[in-house]
């Protein structure tokens, strides 16, 4: 079992991620020109709602997913990463 602080400072930083990422994906908008096709209208608009609701998804299944199996520090470890990569996803998605 790890230290009590130790598990703070790992989830203060996935909720450092997750702030950080929800503010960056409120950037992401659609732009004002129309898309050549359909295909890159669907990508935007799931990228833009994947950069804004995405990150705080992930946390609220971390969150879950910790309080079921008691591994507070993995998960921890794990929704920061995917926190991270949610964003970038979106991000390649929606670049807007």
């Amino acid at each position: 079992m790890s230290e009590p602080w130790v598990m703070a400072a790992a989830w203060l930083a996935v909720l450092a991620i997750t702030v950080s990422a929800v503010l960056f994906g409120q950037g992401a908008r659609m732009p004002n020109r129309r898309p050549r096709d359909a295909r890159a209208a669907r990508n935007r608009r799931l990228g833009t709602a994947l950069s804004i609701s995405g990150p705080v998804a992930v946390v609220l299944l971390a969150l879950a997913t910790a309080t079921l199996t008691d591994a507070w520090l993995v998960v921890a470890v794990v929704a920061f990463a995917a926190v991270g990569i949610v964003a970038l996803t979106g991000l390649i998605l929606a670049p807007h």
